[in-house]
C-alpha cells in the first residue's frame, strides 16, 4: 500500500503546494509534526481545563458551533469563557494553516463545529457503528451533504506526553470497490420516508446512502478490520494532521485531550473535481447520485 501519511514542516507550507494537495485530494493524511511551535498551543491559564470531568456526561465532546455557541462544558462563566477563547484560538489557527495549504477552498469553505475532546478513546463504550475505533471514512445517518467533502484539522494537546492513535486504511477507491457489491440497494421511497418522519434533516440521496452503507460495511467487517491494508501511527503532542474524513480511512485507536475543526467544502471547489468521493462513486456506479 502507498503511503497515506505525508509529513510536512510548518516552515515550509507556503501557498498551495500541488503535491500536498493532491495528496489531500487522493485521501492521505496531512501531518505537521510542529504545529505547536508556529500555530496553537494552550495557555498557562488553560491548563484547568485539561480533566475529563470538564465534559458533561450527556455530550460525545465540548464543542463551539460557527455562531460562536459552546456546548457541552461543565462549569461556571470562567470556566465556560475560557473554554470558548480556547477553542476559538485553535479554529483560528486551523484556519490559518489551511488558508496557506489550499488557499483556492478560500472563501468556499463553510465553517462546522470545532471541538475539544478530553475523554479517552481506550474506555469510551460504543455501539459497533459509532465505535470509531474501527476503520471507516465518515458518514452521518442525520445529516445528508449530498457530496459536500468534511475537511477536518485536528491537533494533539494532550499534556502527559500521550500520542493519538490512528489507524489510516487504504485508498478510497480500493475500499469502494471492495464493499460496493455487499451494499444495499437504494430506494428513493424509503429516504423520503425518512425525511418525511424527520429521522434526516434534507432527503438522503443515493450518494448519502452509499456513503452510509460503505461506513457501516467497513466497520461490520472484523476480518477487514484486522487484514486490510493498514498502517498505524502516532501523532504526538503539538502536532497536527488534516484530511478529508469522509474519504480517508481510518480508525482512533486511543490518546486523549485532542482539538478538531470541520469545515465543509462543495466537491465542485476541488482543484481535482474527480478525485472526491462523489466523482469516484458516480464512476464506479455509471449514474448520477445526486
Amino acid at each position: 500500500m502507498e503511503n497515506q501519511i505525508v509529513e510536512i514542516d510548518m516552515a515550509n507550507v507556503g501557498h498551495g503546494n500541488p503535491a500536498w494537495i493532491a495528496a489531500l485530494e487522493a485521501g492521505k493524511v496531512l501531518y505537521f509534526p510542529n504545529f505547536a511551535e508556529h500555530g496553537f498551543k494552550p495557555q498557562k491559564e488553560e491548563l484547568a481545563l485539561f480533566r475529563e470531568d470538564i465534559r458533561d456526561p450527556k455530550s460525545r465532546n465540548i464543542s463551539l458551533d460557527s455562531s460562536g455557541k459552546l456546548k457541552g462544558a461543565v462549569g461556571g462563566d470562567d470556566v465556560q469563557t475560557m473554554m470558548a477563547g480556547m477553542i476559538g484560538r485553535f479554529r483560528a489557527e486551523a484556519e490559518g494553516l489551511l488558508g496557506n495549504l489550499v488557499p483556492r477552498y478560500g472563501e468556499h469553505l463553510r465553517r462546522g463545529a470545532v471541538s475539544f475532546r478530553p475523554s479517552k478513546v481506550e474506555t469510551r463504550v460504543q455501539s459497533w457503528r459509532a465505535d470509531d475505533r474501527r476503520m471507516h471514512v465518515d458518514a452521518f445517518p442525520s445529516r445528508p451533504n449530498r457530496g459536500e467533502r468534511l475537511l477536518r484539522v485536528f491537533t494533539n494537546v494532550n499534556l502527559e506526553g500521550a500520542p493519538r492513535v490512528w489507524r489510516v486504511g487504504e485508498p478510497f477507491e480500493d475500499v469502494a470497490k471492495r464493499f460496493l457489491p455487499r451494499v444495499k440497494k437504494y430506494v428513493p421511497w424509503q429516504a423520503k420516508a425518512l425525511n418525511a418522519l424527520g429521522v434526516t434533516k434534507s432527503l438522503r440521496s443515493e450518494y448519502d446512502h452509499l456513503m452510509l452503507q460503505l461506513h457501516d460495511a467497513m466497520k461490520a467487517d472484523l476480518d477487514y478490520q484486522k487484514n486490510a491494508p493498514q498502517v498505524t501511527f502516532n501523532f504526538p503532542p503539538g502536532c497536527a494532521w488534516v484530511c478529508f474524513s469522509d474519504q480517508a480511512s481510518h480508525g482512533v485507536m486511543a490518546g486523549q485531550y485532542m482539538m478538531e475543526h470541520t469545515l465543509q467544502l462543495s466537491p465542485m471547489q476541488q482543484y481535482d473535481k474527480d478525485a472526491s468521493p462523489l466523482a469516484i462513486l458516480t464512476r464506479l456506479q455509471g449514474h448520477a447520485l445526486i
